[in-house]
């Protein structure tokens, strides 16, 4: 390991109780999770006195590491992990954080797992060039690696991904966007890496086409569920107990499955006043909401909690979707923790 290497990798986040619950699940893999962290460590150094810096300050809101889980946990549930996939696991962590720091940016958002995000930090300059320095070490470790595979779905899968932003960011204050666009763009942005992740764990190098094609819809089930709850947490959360800034959505005018509904569902008078709560000025907006914010005001223009609970239901959906997949996997502990992946995805905290 380099001199100076960031050891803070190697931590364990802060548990909660859903942390607690993915502790266990990550029992399977606990070795590969290890090297994990120790590629990560080396692959984030770096001489600059300023990056490194800013890599001490985004290992403290490094999170669960799902992702990676997911690559190494899929690899060992159809037989087929190998030394490189805590390689390739890295890979895809790097990009996730890249993700995170760039969304951060585009989301206007302040604080995530309850410390401040890098645009908030120093500013949305640096925060880009930092998410675009995650991307180049992860496809510069992707060259090293004995097969060209990994390079080619993550290529894939980060181009999806700004496909779903850009698609996301031309739809803002829509409406009438039906669910299936909707569900489109957040599977494109949020499910892609996962099904990335979980493609590459089953079939990373061998290309085995039906493991890969079994496990990337598992991954993308899983992941498009998680993005409807997240969003759900945007709407209603409480940011104390979801560890990051809520409500952003509806102050950058992304119209979510939980508001979607409710206002598909609402006469032209509570109609009239949601979008009040998305696209008044701001001065206007916290005036008529006597200084609350734009989610605040919009709680109390409409009740939301149906739509939260027909977001929720679609969310079990996928979760069960997602679990039958598994079915044709060789019992194992590694099969279990993916099984019991879909209540910790459930588990997430309002």
């Amino acid at each position: 390991m380099g001199a100076g290497a960031h050891t803070r990798w190697r931590g364990r986040p802060a548990v909660s109780a859903p942390d607690a619950s993915l502790a266990l699940l990550q029992g399977p893999i606990a070795g590969g999770l290890e090297r994990m962290r120790e590629v990560l460590t080396d692959q984030l150094h770096e001489s600059s006195p300023a990056v490194r810096d800013m890599i001490d300050h985004i290992a403290r809101f490094r999170g669960k590491q799902l992702r990676a889980s997911l690559t190494l946990l899929a690899g060992e549930a159809t037989g087929n992990a190998t030394d490189e996939h805590p390689s390739v696991a890295c890979i895809v962590e790097m990009i996730h954080l890249a993700t995170l720091v760039h969304d951060d940016v585009l989301d206007g958002a302040t604080v995530r797992r309850r410390v401040a995000c890098v645009n908030e930090r120093w500013d949305n300059q640096v925060a880009v060039l930092l998410g675009d320095f995650l991307y180049a070490r992860a496809f510069a470790l992707s060259t090293d690696l004995s097969s060209r595979l990994c390079s080619r779905v993550l290529s894939e899968a980060t181009r999806r991904i700004c496909v779903g932003e850009i698609e996301q960011s031309t739809r803002r204050y829509d409406f009438e966007m039906s669910q299936a666009d909707y569900e489109s763009i957040a599977g494109a942005k949020t499910a892609t890496l996962y099904a990335a992740a979980c493609e590459l764990g089953a079939c990373y190098p061998s290309g085995n086409e039906e493991s890969g094609a079994r496990m990337r819809a598992f991954g993308y089930e899983i992941g498009l569920a998680f993005q409807i709850i997240d969003d759900c947490l945007d709407v209603v959360g409480d940011s104390e107990l979801v560890g990051k800034s809520v409500g952003n959505d509806v102050e950058d005018g992304k119209v979510t499955l939980p508001v979607l509904w409710t206002y598909a569902q609402a006469g032209d008078g509570v109609r009239a006043r949601i979008r009040d709560a998305y696209t008044l000025p701001e001065d206007s907006a916290l005036e008529e909401g006597r200084g609350v914010s734009r989610a605040m005001l919009l709680r109390s223009v409409c009740d939301l909690e149906p739509g939260v609970e027909y977001a929720m239901a679609r969310a079990r959906e996928l979760t069960r979707s997602a679990l039958d997949r598994l079915a044709e996997l060789a019992p194992s502990p590694a099969r279990d923790a993916l099984e019991a992946l879909g209540a910790f995805v459930l588990e997430l905290r309002w």
